[in-house]
């Protein structure tokens, strides 16, 4: 982003669309593979539409409703880094179900009429019947509209009907209302989820060549070994003493030598992999370059004699004379190596064994799948029986078992927190069980996953994205959500948020929580009506300088735990006047005509922390500020504690052990990194997780973990321990009673406070 993006509001300067645009272009000239110059092409199309659409003011970027003409719930194509291109995903040429569908319905190919045709009797019938088989997708969340109409005729919900196509209309000529069709209904992820479906491991297999090289050596072994053994054991018959040519040829060995080199013509021009055998340095290449000369009757000149014996000698050095028993062992090995089936043919079984599977969900039991090949599998492939599939293949589809969330964690199938947060709305999908009606609740689960895929925009002025209770047709059937997930008391709902919010803690310890994680525990917090903030982490190159009211109450929740404690300590916070100042602005809020879109004090409060207050804008400078924010909130820690009642199995001084080692290896990092400044910030949000889970363990137990710190920091390279010792120390001291000076030093610097963000260069580089 750019500069005039906090300094301007709502202003952007191009020069982060050119920039892509530029770099689109040069990958789509330059890049090797045609396929990634395709997509670079069609990358650098979608920036020249934001580019034009900016250019025309058709374009506010910054805003929620950044698209003139276009309604806030309109799902938009976005691109990196936020920017919409100024068109719509469901709009755009006719999709081929389309095609059909107005064939069916005798209208013309156009989205109004199929619109209008929906709203007939005949129309509402086909609708009925995709709602009771489950015969749809939603692809993009507009698709599941006309169901919501159908549904709630069916209902006799006329006035919400009426007054849902209402809001529709306007776009009936330009946006895809009507629902994709599918084979049936698609399984609803309640427990289970998957990271990739049956048809992404096909794509993945499909796309598998065979292995060049691989290949190439095993052609060797199968086809020009034995045929240089048979060239070796020609050529020694010639040599009764151990020397080439002692013998002089007969007519018998000349014919035999026509019929080797007539079937060495024939292999070359079969079996092409492997080219060594062509080159006439090498050893094969010699033995055949001089039968060549001694079956069309020239002799060797003594350079190319002396090269065929030694030839000959180095082969036989090396495996023994050709029938010898270590010859024939090596061989025999060699002979089952290169019949071992390769894994382009194993993936070819995988595709046969995945083709009976349902295409768009996971694969239940993967076992099954990954068993060796059967008899019947080896008569109609060609496979040895038994034959193993390979780790590469296996991979594949693992990485699309269904499975409870923390099975896939175990596994290793979710790497990482970005990988969770893909797979939560799976799970939060399971909110549209608030409905009573088993239709509706399958059309708003399918609604659900299908908004989950909308790209977020970028938005200032703490503009908000969308939620999917937005939607016109979400809003339409609002009053038939019963009071919570799973029953009138959202038990449920809040049970899932405690589940999703110990996985996240306790697998991945010392990782910030990805947005689109916090997001999902937004949407289930107000399921569940917790009252509960969860904040955002904010880009520090577009932060406007200023807060929500949540990130306040966020701080007043992280008092209400931490007030006291080692945190409160260590990171030298006022929990009491932040209480105050909560009870302050919140009394404002009550008492003005328009409510506190943001909270004054908050930020004033991590300018002041930060240091910022009377500097220059930098992004430097705002991600002091933002980290502040971060340590006064515990960036959601504190509110999954407290208000969720999160209880990670391993226990608070497990994790932070874990944080610790985390924050060691990222400063393992450090050392020789020309850049490290983003890996000391992540080093220093670990150290931030670590204090945060000491601070709920009992005294005893925290003094205890404090003091193994140093022998962890010993296990990992030397700069490690060097580079940590003043944050280590400044630990300790805070941990027996001492504290820090204002600039977050004490012991003359040799203890400090760890923070990531800095204006002036960090120490710790």
């Amino acid at each position: 982003m750019n500069d005039n993006a906090v300094q301007q509001p709502r202003i952007v300067a191009p020069s982060y669309p050119q920039a892509q645009l530029a770099k689109a272009f040069v990958t789509a000239l330059t890049h090797e593979d045609p396929d990634t110059r395709r997509r670079a092409e069609a990358r650098g199309q979608r920036w020249r539409m934001v580019l034009s659409a900016m250019a025309a003011g058709r374009l506010s970027v910054g805003s929620r409703t950044p698209v003139e003409g276009l309604a806030p719930w309109v799902t938009l194509e976005v691109v990196r880094g936020g920017f919409a291109t100024g068109t719509a995903s469901a709009e755009g040429p006719l999709q081929p179900h389309e095609f059909e569908a107005a064939h069916l319905f005798e209208v013309p190919a156009e989205r109004r009429a199929l619109f209008a045709y929906c709203l007939t009797e005949p129309g509402l019938a086909w609708l009925w019947a995709r709602l009771d088989n489950g015969g749809y997708e939603v692809g993009v969340p507009e698709e599941a509209a006309l169901l919501t109409v159908a549904w709630l005729v069916r209902q006799g919900e006329t006035d919400a009907a009426l007054g849902l196509v209402a809001e529709l209309e306007p776009f009936a000529d330009r946006l895809r209302f009507l629902p994709r069709p599918a084979d049936g209904p698609t399984p609803q992820a309640t427990v289970a989820v998957h990271r990739r479906t049956v048809s992404d491991a096909v794509e993945t297999l499909v796309r598998r060549r065979p292995h060049t090289a691989v290949e190439a050596q095993r052609e060797a072994l199968a086809v020009w070994q034995p045929f240089g053994d048979e060239l070796l054991a020609h050529w020694l018959r010639t040599a009764p003493d151990g020397r080439i040519l002692t013998r002089v040829p007969d007519a018998g060995w000349l014919e035999q030598g026509k019929a080797l080199l007539g079937r060495y013509r024939l292999l070359a021009a079969e079996h092409t992999r492997c080219t060594k055998h062509r080159d006439p340095k090498e050893n094969l290449g010699i033995l055949r370059g001089a039968l060549e000369e001694i079956v069309a009757g020239r002799p060797l000149e003594a350079r190319r004699l002396g090269l065929l014996r030694h030839a000959a000698q180095s082969m036989v050095r090396r495996r023994g004379l050709p029938g010898s028993a270590p010859h024939t062992a090596l061989r025999r090995r060699q002979a089952e190596q290169a019949a071992l089936p390769s894994h382009h043919a194993l993936a070819q079984l995988m595709l046969r064994r995945l083709a009976v599977l349902p295409q768009e969900t996971g694969i239940n039991d993967v076992p099954a799948l990954l068993a060796v090949v059967t008899e019947e599998e080896s008569r109609e492939t060609g496979l040895p029986t038994g034959a193993v599939v390979p780790a590469a293949i296996r991979q594949v589809v693992e990485a699309a078992l269904s499975a409870p969330l923390g099975t896939l964690v175990e596994r290793g199938v979710v790497p990482s927190a970005e990988v969770l947060a893909e797979l939560v709305p799976q799970l939060v999908a399971a909110t549209a069980h608030a409905y009573d009606d088993e239709t509706l609740r399958a059309l708003m689960a399918a609604n659900y996953r299908a908004f989950r895929r909308r790209r977020s925009l970028l938005l200032l002025d703490l503009e908000q994205q969308v939620r999917v209770e937005e939607l016109p047709w979400v809003r339409a059937v609002s009053r038939q959500r019963s009071a919570g997930l799973g029953g009138p008391d959202g038990e449920g709902a809040l049970s899932v948020l405690r589940r999703l919010g110990e996985l996240a803690v306790q697998a991945f310890p010392g990782t910030l929580l990805p947005n689109p994680l916090v997001r999902e525990f937004g949407v289930l917090e107000r399921e569940c009506g917790l009252g509960a903030p969860f904040v955002e982490e904010l880009a520090a190159d577009i932060f406007m300088g200023t807060f929500s009211p949540k990130f306040l109450r966020a701080a007043r929740i992280a008092g209400e735990l931490l007030g006291g404690t080692l945190y409160e300590r260590y990171y030298s916070i006022d929990y009491a006047a932040i209480r105050n100042l909560a009870i302050i602005e919140t009394a404002a809020a009550l008492t003005s005509s328009t409510g506190a879109r943001t909270s004054p004090g908050f930020a004033r409060l991590c300018a002041e922390r930060a240091g910022t207050a009377s500097r220059s804008w930098s992004a430097a400078a705002n991600g002091t500020v933002i980290e502040q924010a971060q340590i006064l909130t515990t960036h959601n820690l504190a509110t999954l504690v407290h208000r969720v009642g999160i209880a990670p199995r391993p226990g608070w001084a497990d994790l932070a052990q874990r944080c610790f080692a985390t924050v060691c290896r990222l400063t393992a990092r450090v050392h020789h990194n020309p850049r490290p400044l983003g890996t000391i910030k992540d080093a220093a949000y670990a150290w931030r997780q670590m204090v945060f889970h000491l601070s709920l363990c009992p005294p005893q137990e925290q003094g205890r973990v404090i003091a193994g710190l140093n022998e962890e920091a010993a296990r990992h390279p030397a700069h490690v321990a060097t580079r940590l010792a003043p944050a280590l120390a400044g630990l300790a001291l805070v941990a027996e009673g001492g504290t820090f000076d204002r600039d977050g030093t004490a012991d003359a610097g040799r203890a400090r406070r760890l923070v990531g963000w800095s204006t002036d260069g960090h120490w710790m580089r």
